[in-house]
């Protein structure tokens, strides 16, 4: 019977390139899959001539494993992964581990971590980010859950990870659904990224009438300074891409969007703890807006969407687009790391900000240039509030701002949207006043519901009433959220 180090249930893309890559590293692997031709497909195929070992049945696939049995899941997330770890459970022994790499939300990998802890086995709830080449040649990988399994299995995910510097893009998150968490909001700002990009192709294309080749040129160009990154070289990629009869492929999808979920989940948590995602929510947004696609057609015909185009200098827009898209970015990651700040304290994760971004520099779909500067950001200060109040991220705002006004008003005035970019610069102008119009709100609240507010000339947690319209008297209402 084989000694596998390691099992993987699973055999879609990811399952099978990691599978593929754990054995590159010298590791003994097992593989199962729910339907067995699969299993005959993958080592006849792609797994012919490696010392990958396939099963049929779960129980064999499990005694094939050395003990402690480490056993990572590679399935879709939800109902199917609680069914397979009840079917898992019977054929393992207590200090056996459990490894979900699949997307799963970090509510139900809190629940298993509960569960799981109580009953003697370890479990790991793990994001794993980079696709299919990332899952070959070394994705970045998030672990979290039961810290006791981390020594049994650090070696394995090390050595698959990517590696910048010598370092893995691998390290230990934090308890529970940590792991899952920090990958919901990778995906989250993977989601802004990618609006970011489209609204600047949006804006090229429609705005300066720019051909794919035009375009293609310029994303190309911007990967080698300030914005370069994975997302930046694969736009340039896509951009160049052409068909049988020699049309841009770009031109032939269809626009509207699809999505899996994690964006979304990121936009519902922070709204539960109440942290201003704006640009992220946007990205969703507008993915949705995308999908109407029948509607925004008619509405389109009856609604006549302006199609102006801009007749200025185009070199000097273009770096107004660039600085916009750079700024932005810059947002979108700072909001991210509040969300994950807050989730930290409120969850009672001792989150490494440096090392998430380390984790985030190699193998992983966001990972960019910048990235090292948000580790050094955090390597220098462990308490940092905020990355816009990073000396570093201070000085590259300040020198993209004004271009970055340039570039949404441009839109504005064109009729092109740019939610994620406009709703940056709107959070941006928002985060450095240090008056905003609340206290007509809170008064508008106090008017109506009792609701009370504080004031500017007493201590900050006492609350006064006004009795606006002299027949409301002194009672008010207990106070809450909003």
């Amino acid at each position: 019977m084989t000694e596998a180090d390691i099992g993987l249930i699973g055999l879609a893309v990811m399952g099978q390139n990691l599978a593929l890559n754990m054995n590159d590293h010298g590791f003994k692997v097992s593989v199962h899959n729910r339907t067995s031709s699969k299993i005959a497909d993958f080592l006849q195929g792609p797994a012919n001539s490696t010392n990958i070992a396939g099963f049929d049945s779960l129980d064999t696939f499990v005694s094939s494993l050395k003990t402690p049995r480490k056993i990572i899941m590679m399935i879709r997330a939800g109902k199917p992964v609680d069914e397979l770890i009840a079917r898992l459970l019977p054929l393992l022994d207590k200090g056996d581990i459990i490894i979900d790499g699949g997307n799963s939300r970090f509510t139900d990998s809190n629940r298993r971590y509960q569960d799981l802890s109580g009953k003697g086995y370890y479990f790991i709830g793990t994001g794993i980010s980079g696709g299919e080449e990332g899952a070959r040649h070394g994705p970045s990988i998030m672990p979290g859950g039961d810290i006791g399994a981390w020594p049994m299995v650090k070696e394995i995910l090390q050595s698959i990870s990517a590696k910048v510097d010598d370092e893995p893009c691998c390290q230990w998150i934090g308890p529970g659904g940590a792991g899952h968490y920090v990958k919901m909001v990778h995906n989250g700002i993977e989601y802004g990224d990618m609006q970011l990009i489209a609204e600047a192709y949006h804006l090229m294309r429609a705005g300066l009438d720019m051909s794919v080749d035009e375009i293609q040129e310029t994303f190309a160009e911007w990967n080698k300074g300030v914005l370069d990154s994975y997302l930046i070289e694969i736009t340039a990629n896509i951009l160049a891409l052409r068909d049988e009869q020699g049309a841009a492929i770009i031109d032939t999808i269809l626009d509207a969007a699809g999505q899996k979920g994690t964006g979304k989940w990121t936009a519902i948590s922070a709204l539960e703890l109440g942290i201003p995602l704006t640009l992220i929510g946007e990205a969703v947004f507008a993915r949705c807006l995308s999908a109407i696609k029948d509607e925004r057609l008619l509405a389109d015909k009856l609604l006549s969407s302006s199609h102006a185009i801009f007749e200025g200098d185009r070199k000097s827009i273009l770096g107004s687009i660039h600085d916009a898209l750079y700024a932005s970015k810059i947002i979108s990651y700072a909001q991210g790391y509040m969300l994950m700040r807050d989730a930290a304290t409120e969850y009672d994760w001792p989150l490494n900000f440096g090392d998430i971004a380390l984790m985030w520099r190699g193998g992983c779909i966001i990972r960019s240039r910048f990235l090292g500067n948000i580790r050094q950001a955090y390597d220098e200060n462990t308490a940092l509030d905020n990355l816009l109040l990073d000396k570093f991220f201070i000085g590259e705002i300040k020198v993209s701002e004004a271009g970055w006004r340039e570039a949404v008003t441009l839109g504005i005035k064109l009729s092109i949207p740019l939610p994620a970019m406009s709703s940056a610069l709107a959070f941006f102008d928002g985060y450095r006043r240090g008056r905003l119009p609340a206290n007509l709100l809170q008064a508008q609240r106090d008017y109506f519901g009792a609701h009370t507010y504080e004031r500017i000339d007493r201590p900050r947690g006492e609350f006064f009433h006004t009795d606006w319209t002299g027949e409301g008297g002194d009672v008010s209402s207990g106070r809450y959220e909003v």
